[in-house]
């Protein structure tokens, strides 16, 4: 890797911690800086402002977030094994979490609002990929006769993340894992019902 893909590959890893644990607003270039052992100058250098940057970050935290939530899927063979390794990836998510600061989907869409539009895009474009990840889970599920055919894939895909990032949102708040212990609970009873 040239010395400039390494710098901007660290000033990247360093904001992601940041933005997720501080906020996107309440980050500032100054705590980029000092984060980094850069000058303003050298991070401009790389980026073309804050707002680039913060979609950069929140793009390598998905990246990182899909990559190892990607594998478990693919490894397993079953619509059953796959919504268990999708569970698994949330719950141990609690414990051993890939990142500081919680959910960075989560962490990004609240923080979100419209008068931040590109973080906001970012955002979506990553709830839309998980959502497609678990439509196509229950889809070839359907296909391979795994699943009831009169399930409907994006109604179900939509209750497993809002459900898990919710059960996420209270056992951090909490201060506790019962929410995302009980909610996992939920959905693999929902899990057992859909499937054949």
């Amino acid at each position: 890797m040239r010395n400039a893909e390494f710098t901007k590959e660290h000033i990247i890893k360093e904001s992601a911690n940041l933005f997720n644990t501080q906020g996107y607003k309440a980050t500032s270039i100054s705590d980029i800086t000092k984060a980094t052992g850069l000058t303003k100058g050298a991070i401009y250098r790389h980026f073309e402002n804050k707002s680039d940057l913060e979609q950069q970050a929140l793009r390598s935290l998905g990246k990182v977030m899909f990559s190892e939530l990607g594998q478990s899927i693919q490894e397993a063979q079953t619509f059953q094994l796959k919504m268990e390794a999708t569970f698994n990836f949330f719950e141990t998510y609690m414990h051993t979490p890939l990142y500081d600061g919680g959910c960075p989907l989560m962490n990004a869409a609240v923080e979100a609002d419209d008068t931040n539009t590109v973080l906001r895009q970012q955002a979506f474009n990553m709830l839309a990929q998980l959502k497609a990840s678990l439509c196509k889970i229950v889809s070839n599920g359907i296909k391979n006769k795994q699943v009831r055919h009169t399930v409907d894939a994006p109604f179900y895909a939509t209750i497993f993340i809002a459900t898990l990032e919710g059960g996420i949102m209270m056992s951090r708040l909490e201060r506790s894992t019962d929410a995302i212990h009980k909610t996992i609970a939920h959905l693999r009873n929902l899990v057992e019902e859909i499937s054949i």
